[in-house]
């Protein structure tokens, strides 16, 4: 027994104060109820720990978003401590894991600053989560390559990883991430599940995503098929990869992205989107107020964006202001009826037919971004196949946060069958 006299259960128990119905209910009223989602999913490829996750909300209370922000930088810091410890010692599968977690919490404090009127700190706490991830690239037992991808006269970074180091010439998974994901999130969600499966796994940040935004500035494009046809290119001149087993993975956002691409790039052999989005615009129309949306149709961009300021005051105060500007960061413009102009451009309906890459879609219940748009994207592309995931498999919400290992069951016994 250490100086430190141990609790009882009945101390550490607070009976009565939760409810059984949570997975329901939520953890949060608010969009971090999808973030510790998100995170607990990661638990089963090591990219949490529940007991550090459910910790950590517990001593943030709703909407204070000072002690958000503070919980997962200290809890990404100290975890990350722990990987260096283990891997100064020699523990490399240790450090690998402690290192792996650290990335995902300290990514949603990244994601957290992001939002923010003063940005002064989103490149330490960004680079931050880099160091982690750089420390599981560096311990992890999984071979890989820092890769640079030519993209118009300069490039995007990427990690390839592979199942062993024999050099062997094999299928290979192309991870596209969504709109604020990271790579270290894209490994829990389906990179490590692909290694284990003898894919070649490559891991890239496009334009708009992680450091292409953060370090060099480049936002997103709706023409993302003049992103992933540099990424074949890349790919198809190496000597380890099967040029005629090529598959993409896109999550989140990257249901626009991969639809769009495979529209005009036909040299994968099967691809996955979690979920599907055929316009990306309805998610930011859907919130606009009737007489706001008037006035943009309408062509009064000076005075919708004089009525959109005042009503964000309104309706939420910083709060609101901050989710709009997370999600408005990324297309590289700004005003509010600009940042609507741009998103307009993120759609597939009209070129979705010419999609031949055997496609499939994932479609979960509660789907609280493109609501719908999975169901419509299977019904634009030929052949393509959709899967449910249903509240009752406990795979409901964007991207099934919480049943990731029957997402990655279902998609990667139907991407084996297609490359087979």
């Amino acid at each position: 027994m250490t100086t430190t006299q141990a609790r009882t259960v009945a101390e550490l128990d607070h009976c009565g104060t939760r409810s059984h119905e949570v997975y329901t209910a939520g953890f949060y009223d608010s969009g971090w109820d999808y973030v510790v989602r998100s995170l607990l999913g990661k638990a089963s490829r090591g990219g949490a720990d529940a007991g550090e996750v459910l910790a950590t909300i517990a001593a943030v209370e709703p909407g204070d978003r000072a002690a958000w922000l503070a919980a997962w930088v200290a809890l990404g810091e100290r975890i990350a401590a722990v990987g260096a410890a283990c891997a100064q010692r020699g523990h490399r599968v240790s450090a690998a894991r402690a290192y792996l977690r650290a990335a995902d919490y300290l990514s949603v404090a990244v994601n957290a600053i992001d939002g923010l009127d003063g940005t002064d700190d989103l490149l330490p706490a960004f680079r931050a989560h880099c160091a982690a991830w750089e420390g599981f690239a560096a311990t992890t037992h999984w071979p890989v390559e820092r890769v640079d991808i030519p993209y118009e006269g300069a490039s995007m970074p990427g990690w390839l990883f592979h199942p062993d180091a024999s050099g062997a010439v094999r299928r290979t998974l192309v991870v596209n991430n969504g709109s604020d994901g990271s790579l270290s999130g894209c490994w829990c969600e389906c990179a490590e599940g692909g290694l284990e499966r003898g894919y070649n796994v490559l891991l890239f940040d496009g334009p708009g995503q992680q450091s292409m935004l953060f370090e060099r500035d480049v936002p997103f494009r709706p023409d993302w098929e003049k992103v992933l046809t540099p990424v074949v290119d890349f790919l198809v001149g190496r000597d380890d990869v099967d040029a005629d087993k090529l598959a993409v993975y896109g999550v989140s956002q990257a249901g626009y992205w991969v639809p769009r691409a495979l529209a005009f790039e036909h040299r994968f052999a099967a691809a996955v989107v979690d979920g599907g989005a055929v316009d990306i615009s309805r998610t930011w129309f859907a919130h606009i107020p009737p007489p706001l949306l008037e006035l943009y149709q309408q062509g009064k961009s000076e005075k919708f964006d004089t009525e959109m300021a005042y009503g964000m005051q309104l309706r939420g105060g910083n709060a609101a202001q901050e989710v709009w500007q997370f999600r408005a960061r990324p297309y590289g413009v700004s005003g509010y009826s600009a940042v609507l102009d741009a998103v307009s451009q993120y759609t597939v309906h009209d070129v979705a037919g010419r999609i031949t890459t055997p496609l499939y879609i994932t479609d979960p219940d509660g789907e609280q971004f493109f609501g719908g748009q999975s169901a419509e994207l299977a019904g634009l592309v030929p052949g393509a196949t959709l899967a449910r995931f249903t509240q009752e498999e406990g795979a409901s919400y964007h991207c099934q946060p919480m049943a990731r290992e029957l997402t990655e069951q279902r998609m990667f016994d139907w991407m084996d069958e297609q490359l087979r």
